[in-house]
């Protein structure tokens, strides 16, 4: 007997349909999967075959051939067990398959018969909703991922017998509900806030801008002056994820792995920190079947580079096509992948090898340059905000009064980006200033005479580049939106200025 049981896969980030086809015929009791399977699909056929077994089902005689379609299409992973044994269950006429052609179905067996969670889940059901499923069948764990989608019945099974019982109609399984709006309302996991950060007040305010418009910042300062902690806080005043937002980062980490088991939604925004060990394929993503690396964990969040230079300068460049198109392309020999990758670039250094300042350091010249050397001239362009970050002073350590709380920055930041949203609304690929293009800078950011004449100086004393020139008309915006201008002033220009001069000081 012929049976079909309708599964998913994940491609990049999004998942395609699978039909798995299972045949029960005559001959010597073989098991064979064909349908381009990998490792641990063709090692499926035995985790099946004893969880049948272990849950009182009885093993099909003869050959048994299972396709997986489309056939020319790699298939990765363990979550086509469970579609497996209950088409093997349903082609040995032990179950009705009435119900097959209603869910879509996915899960890892144990060898007791216990279904196990699996990544990709979230895309999963997305891909069910869009083929007019009347639900998914999931692992128990992944039933709050699923959930968040709406309109779909979202079925939590334990075990094969009671995936089977269900779709017979004999057990009935309620399906899994989340509050969505709820799940937004929850608190961070940590405590971190700018009010613990004691001085650094042009720091914070440049982190502000950063917030406040998108902007990548490179904070350059001796150790120990602040410049991890003030990183590490960046994200809490950062806007909100939107419900859009949140399902892209969210999809991007059930396919590598990370949500905890009984997660729904990725809520915050991430932070990502690699160390600067970190390869190209960590960095951007790929190994031999391509996955997400950090820069595309880090989409609708921050991506913190530790002490920069100590990247590798292959490592680092392969980020300058990421920073400015959002998305990266991966092409290995078993595709091509593209993932999204909209991320804040917030990087850390010191001046010099030793920590100090040029002046102060005992480093030669040659020394010197060649530690920034190590960062390329093109990578600093897309560096929006180049950060100073002094000692802090005694008095400012032991002082009582503490900083500004993230709680009312974040109010202004998120007062700047609806003034954003409201100029970009018929502009959907543009979602914040540190976005826009050529057409958007001409629309939105023109300067008066006097204006201009002082940027065309400034640009002349430091020697930038045409690309810098745009980033500083996009920080100025980003500057005027915070103060509730609609028109970039002078004062607006000169701040962002000052914001891009610090790499021409240190670099020369």
């Amino acid at each position: 007997m012929l049976a079909r049981v309708c599964s998913a896969a994940v491609n990049g980030i999004e998942a395609y349909p699978v039909e798995v086809e299972v045949n029960a015929g005559w001959g010597d009791t073989l098991v064979v999967i064909v349908g381009l399977p990998d490792a641990a699909v063709k090692e499926s056929r035995d985790r099946v075959s004893t969880a049948l077994t272990n849950s009182g089902f009885k093993f099909p005689m003869g050959r048994t051939t299972i396709n997986l379609a489309p056939a020319d299409v790699r298939k990765e992973g363990p979550s086509f067990d469970l579609p497996i044994a209950v088409g093997m269950v349903a082609a040995s006429e032990q179950m009705n398959g009435d119900q097959l052609d209603n869910f879509l179905i996915v899960g890892e067996l144990a060898l007791t018969g216990a279904v196990r969670s699996v990544k990709g889940v979230l895309p999963v059901a997305l891909r069910a909703k869009a083929e007019g499923k009347a639900g998914v069948l999931v692992p128990a764990d992944n039933a709050a991922e699923a959930a968040v989608v709406a309109g779909l019945n979202v079925i939590p099974v334990a075990n094969l017998r009671e995936a089977v019982s269900f779709l017979e109609g004999e057990t009935a399984i309620a399906p899994t509900r989340v509050d969505v709006a709820a799940l937004f309302e929850l608190p961070a996991d940590d405590d971190l806030d700018f009010a613990d950060v004691k001085g650094q007040e042009s720091v914070k305010r440049a982190l502000e801008i950063a917030a406040a418009g998108g902007h990548n910042v490179l904070l350059i300062g001796p150790p120990g002056t602040g410049k991890s902690m003030l990183a590490k806080r960046l994200p809490t005043i950062l806007p909100p994820l939107t419900l859009e937002e949140a399902l892209e980062t969210t999809k991007i980490h059930s396919i590598v792995g990370l949500l905890k088991p009984g997660q729904a939604l990725v809520t915050q925004r991430p932070f990502r920190s690699p160390h600067h060990t970190a390869s190209d394929a960590g960095l951007l993503g790929g190994n031999i079947n391509p996955t997400p690396g950090e820069i595309s964990l880090a989409h609708h969040g921050v991506l913190f580079l530790d002490e920069l230079p100590e990247f590798k300068r292959s490592v680092l460049e392969t980020m300058r096509q990421p920073l400015e198109d959002g998305h990266v392309t991966i092409s290995r020999a078993a595709g091509t992948m593209t993932f999204p990758s909209q991320f804040m670039l917030v990087a850390a250094m010191n001046p010099t090898p030793d920590g100090k300042m040029p002046g102060e350091s005992r480093c030669s010249p040659r020394e010197i340059q060649s530690y920034l050397g190590r960062i390329s001239g093109p990578l600093l362009d897309r560096i929006d905000l180049h950060v100073e970050v002094p000692p802090v002073k005694f008095r400012e350590i032991t002082a009582e009064r503490t900083g500004e709380p993230s709680a009312q920055i974040r109010a202004r930041v998120i007062a700047a980006r609806r003034r954003q949203q409201e100029r970009f609304r018929a502009r959907a690929r543009v979602t914040c200033n540190a976005r826009m293009g050529t057409r958007e800078l001409k629309a939105f950011c023109a300067l008066d005479e006097p204006t201009l004449e002082m940027l065309k100086a400034a640009m002349a004393d430091l020697s930038l580049t045409a690309r810098a020139y745009d980033r500083i008309l996009k920080v100025s915006r980003t500057i005027a939106d915070l103060a509730g201008s609609e028109r970039i002033t002078a004062e607006h220009v000169a701040e962002a200025i000052q914001l891009r001069s610090l790499d021409r000081q240190i670099w020369g």
